[in-house]
C-alpha cells in the first residue's frame, strides 16, 4: 500500500526531537510489512545543500500564495517529496524559529502550505503516484486531514500522530481567512479551538485515526492533568486512538559498529564499555574512580524534569557520583547545571548545546542515564540506553513507564529488570530511584545482569511498524 508520510523534520537530513527520528526510521521499517511510503517535508535550506539530484515533480503557481515545486529524492532509503517554497523556507534560523530563538511569525502559513501540499498529492498532483493513506505527524502537519476532509478528500484515510500534546499550534482567529477553507471548517467540529485556530485540534478532530507514540501516554491524554485541554476531544475519539510505542534505528544505535565510540562492544563484551567510560570521562574532565557516572542529554527544560537533576547534584556527588550533562534550552537551567559544574570540579561536567556524536559516547560510557521527565509521549534516549548497557533511570510516566522494566526484587528476582522508576516526579522520588540505582552499582552481578537485560530488549522499529501496517489495513478494509 501507498502511503504519505507529512512531517516537519526527518532524521538524518532535520531533527530537534524524537519526532525527527521517528519520520526517519518508520518509513525504513515498513518496507517489510508491504508499505511503500513517501515522506513530505519542508526544504530548508539546511535540507536541500544535502540533497543531490533532485528531480522536480511538480510545480504549484499558488500554494497559500506562493509559488513552489515538489522535489523527489532518494536519501539514505528514504523516498522524499520535498517542498520547496523560497519565500516560506528559505531563511536562517531553525525549523520553527529565527537565529534569537522567537518563532517565526507566519510559522501557521509555512505549515499549512505542507498539510495544502500532502493534499495535492493526495488528488494526484504527482505523476503515477498517489496514497492509499495519508499519515501527518504532530501541529506542523495537523492541518492535512483538515484539508481532506473539507476539500472533498474525505474519502481516504488519514492517520494523526501526536508526538507532544504540548505542542498544538495555536493561532489568532484572524488566520482563518487565508487557509482557503470553507467557512464551516472554521467550527467546533474543525479548527476552532477557544476562538483561535487550533492546528493539533483540527488534525485530531478530523483524522480517521489518532495515534501517540506509547500506550501509557495514549491514557494519560484523556486525563486533565496530560490533556493539555484537548482531553475533551480526545476521549471523544478515544475509540480510534491507539498508543503505539517508538523503536530506534538498531543499524545507527548498535554498540557493536557505533564509529562515535571509543570502541565497539557487545552484551557478551561489556568489559569493553572501560575504553568508553575513560573517553566520556576525560570530553567531562570527569575524576578516573570508579564512581558511577550518570548522564543527562536532552532539552533542559522542566518538561524534561532538569529542575530536580539541578537539585540532586550536589547529593549525587557526595554520595560518589558523577554528572555528565549534554544539551540546552531553558536558561536559568542551564545556569543551575553550569553552578553545579563549577561547585564540583572533575565530578559533574556540561556541554550546552547538541552532539549527535557524543551522544553515542555517553550512552555507551555512562553507566546510567538520568530522565526524570514530568510527562514523556514516548521517549528514544531510554531505548539507547537499554541498547548501550547505560541503564536508564526514569519517572513513572508515558513511554518511560512502558519501555523500562522497574528494578523491584521480584523483577531482579526474575532477572528481567531493565532500570529503574520512581514516583512522585519531584526531587526526593529521584533521589530514591538514584539510592537504589547505587545500591545495586554496588554490587557488579546485579548491574552486569541489569545491563545484559536491557541490551536483549526488542528496541527495534520491528514491532511497531508491524501494528502501524494493521492499523494502516484496518482504516483500508473500512474504505
Amino acid at each position: 500500500m501507498n502511503v504519505l508520510s507529512v512531517a516537519s523534520e526527518v532524521f538524518p537530513l532535520v531533527k530537534t526531537g524524537g519526532l525527527a527520528d521517528v519520520a526517519g526510521a518508520l518509513p525504513l521499517a515498513l518496507k517489510n510489512h508491504g508499505v511503500s511510503m513517501k515522506t513530505l517535508m519542508p526544504g530548508y535550506p539546511a535540507v536541500l545543500q544535502q540533497l543531490h539530484e533532485t528531480k522536480t515533480l511538480a510545480s504549484m503557481t499558488s500554494l497559500l500564495g506562493e509559488e513552489a515545486r515538489l522535489l523527489a529524492c532518494d536519501y539514505e532509503g528514504l523516498d522524499l517529496v520535498v517542498l520547496d517554497v523560497p519565500a516560506l523556507y528559505d531563511r536562517n534560523g531553525g525549523p520553527y524559529t529565527d537565529v534569537t530563538g522567537k518563532d517565526f511569525v507566519d510559522n501557521w502559513k509555512r505549515f499549512a502550505a505542507l498539510s495544502l501540499a500532502a493534499t495535492e498529492i493526495a488528488r494526484g498532483l504527482l505523476p503515477d503516484w498517489r496514497p492509499d493513506i495519508l499519515h501527518a505527524h504532530d501541529w506542523q502537519a495537523a492541518m492535512a486531514p483538515v484539508y481532506m476532509r473539507y476539500t472533498g478528500l474525505q474519502q481516504i484515510p488519514t492517520v494523526m500522530t501526536v508526538h507532544n500534546l504540548a505542542f498544538q499550534g495555536q493561532f489568532g482567529p484572524q488566520i482563518f481567512a487565508d487557509l482557503q477553507l470553507p467557512p464551516q471548517a472554521f467550527s467546533v467540529d474543525g479548527l476552532e479551538y477557544y476562538g483561535d485556530v487550533g492546528f493539533l485540534k483540527g488534525g485530531l478532530r478530523t483524522a480517521w485515526a489518532v495515534t501517540t507514540v506509547s500506550p501509557t501516554y495514549a491514557h494519560e491524554i484523556t486525563t486533565a492533568e496530560y490533556g493539555m485541554g484537548l482531553e475533551g476531544l480526545i476521549n471523544a475519539r478515544a475509540s480510534d486512538l491507539t498508543g503505539i510505542v517508538n523503536g530506534i534505528d538498531t543499524q545507527v544505535w548498535n554498540p557493536a559498529t557505533d564509529p562515535h565510540i571509543a570502541e565497539n562492544f557487545t552484551a557478551g563484551a561489556l568489559r569493553k564499555r572501560a575504553a568508553n567510560r575513560k573517553a566520556l570521562a576525560d570530553r567531562f574532565s570527569l575524576g578516573d574512580d570508579d564512581g558511577p557516572i550518570f548522564c543527562v542529554i536532552s532539552r533542559l527544560t522542566w518538561q524534561k524534569g532538569i529542575d530536580l537533576i539541578a537539585d540532586v547534584a550536589d547529593w549525587i556527588v557526595a554520595e560518589g557520583g558523577k554528572l555528565a550533562v549534554l544539551g540546552s534550552g531553558d536558561q536559568g537551567l542551564e545556569g543551575a547545571l553550569l553552578a553545579a559544574a563549577s561547585r564540583h570540579r572533575g565530578r559533574v561536567g556540561i556541554v550546552i548545546g547538541y552532539n549527535e556524536p557524543l551522544s553515542h559516547l555517553m550512552q555507551a560510557g555512562a553507566d546510567a542515564i538520568l530522565i526524570p521527565s514530568r510527562f514523556e509521549p514516548c521517549g528514544l534516549t531510554q531505548l539507547y540506553g537499554l541498547r548501550y548497557g547505560c541503564i536508564p533511570i526514569v519517572a513513572r510516566t508515558g513511554g518511560l513507564a512502558d519501555t523500562v522494566i522497574d528494578a523491584n526484587e521480584a523483577a531482579l528476582s526474575a532477572r528481567v529488570a531493565t532500570g529503574f522508576q520512581f514516583t512522585p516526579i519531584t526531587a526526593d522520588g529521584l533521589q530514591v530511584a538514584l539510592r537504589r540505582a547505587f545500591k545495586a552499582y554496588r554490587e557488579p552481578k546485579v548491574w552486569a545482569r541489569l545491563q545484559n537485560q536491557g541490551m536483549k530488549s526488542d528496541v527495534s522499529w520491528e514491532k511497531s511498524a508491524e501494528r502501524y501496517a494493521n492499523l494502516y489495513s484496518s482504516l483500508l478494509a473500512r474504505v
